[in-house]
């Protein structure tokens, strides 16, 4: 049976990471089999393992052109195999496939995630009184445990990913032929013409997308996620939604976007829509130099690495879409229902992230073999890079802590496509001072406003006793909130304070309460694209703190 993958896309290492492969010169039972262990205890979740006899390596490169396994001892050493994997506890047999490369061949020995981890092997499986431990992956190596990780190891017991568990709910035949031999196409795999000649279930099977005995029969999860015409008739919400508010979430104008179907599907046509209707360039020229320079409101790049991490790393068991929102000045990129527990903020601040384990190992597999995705832990310094590379700003990552319901990227638009905007802001020096020219731009921005006028001289009076009851930094609050900001902008760059409850209490909740700051989502108050705004009286009482000194004579 041919292995899913290409075998110069497998020797390669673009496809599969290092860490997910081992080469052997020769065949040699010891080291496989607690190799073939280790894979199938998957311990990180990373997925399929692979081991390839006929390959030397330096330094876990291979060697090519490959040194070669004998056609002639396939049949030994498969029979050889089911022995020794009859040794394995629980018993557990990996897939073999004889590849041809190079002028020569290989022996592939693939080993998909167990489902009955976690699997004991002996020490030595020739040896004729045999020590038995368990195996996992630590970089390259297969290694004994230790007792935290071996402690580690048994809590994941019967815990199986939610997209490499079996759906009972469904029948092998509910998954699409054509979209299975669609992506063996894609992918340039030998098994796409033995397909020919197999049915549905057969072909699952050797996929490794269904699972059971053939009168039990059932798909796996990433089956109908991946290759299913209509995966929302078993998962809701599976879709991305792009929609674009021109005006900002507080204006009432939106437009929206839907994608359904497969999700590797969904995630294509997005990102096509996204760079044909939302993807600027444009030519700077400088009369100090000839050449000229060429940026983009956002690097395509960074969207696709940033929409593909959330297609992988969504929790499909929710029914909440992946959204994409488009404002004015960024793009945010929302998945539920948040980062692995083992990130933290401060990785994400710190640019270094790494996942402990990852929620979806299937659906990355095949990611991967599309090149829609990158390896483990690149993400986001691809993102970071992209938008360096393109003289962008940096962009923010929002695990939603401590809820950490979602997880949101923030991509600013690149500043040279900031629409310019005639609304002011005031800083704290100035605000402080009173400067008297500032104070006379107020006054004439506020009354070309359609929202606000001057105060009537009885409504300073009333917003002049308002003001006597505010702290600096509420004033503060109130400049800065002139345009919508969230919570954790307004804690952390405004006031300089950490995104905690308690400083939202102290700083932002009495403003609410006296009417001075308003929601752009009043109706649902936790949502995570809430911002908070200064309302028209915020904007009188701000008014009177600026004219302090005129409206002292007003008062008086």
């Amino acid at each position: 049976m041919s292995i899913l993958v290409n075998i110069e896309d497998l020797l390669s290492g673009n496809v599969v990471e290092g860490t997910r492969m081992e080469f052997k010169k020769g065949w040699n039972p010891k080291p496989i089999m607690r190799s073939v262990c280790a894979f199938a205890n998957d311990f990180e979740n990373e997925g399929s393992g692979y081991i390839i006899v006929g390959v030397d390596e330096v330094d876990g490169k291979p060697i090519r052109p490959v040194f070669g396994f004998p056609p002639n001892d396939l049949e030994t050493v498969e029979k050889k195999l089911i022995g020794l994997c009859n040794l394995m506890q629980p018993h557990y047999m990996p897939r073999t496939s004889l590849e041809a490369i190079d002028g020569k061949h290989v022996l592939v020995i693939c080993i998909p995630a167990g489902s009955n981890r976690p699997y004991k092997v002996p020490d030595d499986v020739l040896a004729k009184h045999k020590t038995y431990n368990y195996r996992i992956r630590f970089n390259s190596n297969s290694i004994v445990p230790n007792p935290e990780q071996e402690a580690e190891l048994l809590q994941l017991t019967a815990k199986i990913p939610f997209d490499d568990r079996v759906n009972t709910h469904a029948n092998v035949n509910d998954m699409s032929f054509s979209l299975m031999r669609e992506h063996l196409e894609k992918i340039k795999s030998r098994l796409l013409e033995e397909s020919n000649k197999i049915t549905v279930e057969e072909l699952a099977e050797k996929m490794n997308l269904s699972q059971g005995a053939n009168e039990h029969l059932f798909p796996k999860n990433v089956g109908l996620l991946m290759f299913s015409d209509h995966p929302e008739k078993y998962f809701k919400g599976v879709q991305i939604d792009v929609v674009e508010f021109p005006n900002g979430v507080a204006g009432k104008e939106f437009t929206e976007k839907i994608f359904q179907g497969a999700i590797q599907k969904q995630l294509v046509d997005a990102l096509s829509y996204i760079k044909t209707n939302v993807i600027k360039e444009k030519v700077i020229k400088h009369a100090d130099k000839e050449a000229s320079d060429r940026v983009f409101n956002y690097p395509f790049n960074a969207i696709e690495e940033a929409l593909s991490n959330a297609v992988y790393h969504r929790n499909y068991e929710l029914q909440d879409p992946i959204e994409v929102r488009i404002l004015p000045d960024a793009i945010e990129i929302i998945s539920y229902n948040g980062a692995d527990p083992s990130l933290k903020q401060e990785d994400f601040d710190k640019g270094i992230v790494r996942a402990r384990r990852y929620r979806n190992r299937r659906i990355g597999e095949f990611l991967k073999e599309l090149r829609l995705t990158e390896g483990r832990g690149t993400g986001i310094p691809t993102i970071v890079k992209a938008l360096k590379d393109n003289g962008s700003g940096s962009p923010t990552f929002d695990t939603n802590e401590p809820q950490r319901t979602h997880f949101l990227i923030e991509i600013p638009i690149h500043k040279d496509f900031v629409k310019k905007d005639n609304s002011f802001t005031v800083t704290k020096e100035e605000l402080k001072n009173g400067v008297d020219a500032l104070a006379e731009a107020v006054r004439v921005t506020l009354s070309k406003s359609n929202e606000i006028e001057i105060p009537s001289e009885k409504n300073i009076i009333k917003y002049n006793k308002i003001a006597n009851t505010l702290s600096e930094q509420q004033i503060e609050v109130l400049n800065y909130a002139l345009t919508p900001r969230k919570k954790k902008e307004i804690l952390e760059e405004c006031l300089g304070l950490s995104n905690q409850t308690k400083n939202f209490n102290t700083h932002i909740q009495p403003l609410m309460d006296l009417g001075l700051i308003n929601l752009t989502i009043p109706n649902k108050v936790t949502s995570q694209y809430q911002k908070y705004f200064t309302s028209n009286i915020g904007k009188g009482v701000l008014y009177v703190v600026i004219n302090r000194d005129k409206n002292d004579e007003v008062t008086n």
